[in-house]
């Protein structure tokens, strides 16, 4: 199945763009995804993951042409 994932910050960079087609299999998970990109470890640092606009578990299952928003814990200074 397809979904759409967008990135933010570093994650953004580290994948060369802000959005992203994703073919995964049908009963994946949001950690699916984030595993799928290569971004397992931010997982325990705060990565809060979104599905169409509604914040979920890692846990969260994924549908098809699900729009997935993977936003990296904010610092500053």
């Amino acid at each position: 199945m397809r979904v759409r994932v967008l990135l933010f910050g570093p994650l953004a960079e580290t994948a060369g763009g802000r959005t992203h087609e994703l073919e995964i299999p049908p009963n994946s998970s949001a950690r699916f995804v984030v595993e799928e990109l290569g971004f397992e470890m931010w997982l325990g640092q705060g990565l809060a993951i979104s599905i169409n606009g509604e914040r979920v578990s890692e846990d969260e299952p994924v549908d098809e042409g699900d729009e997935i928003a993977l936003l990296p814990p904010v610092s500053g200074g």
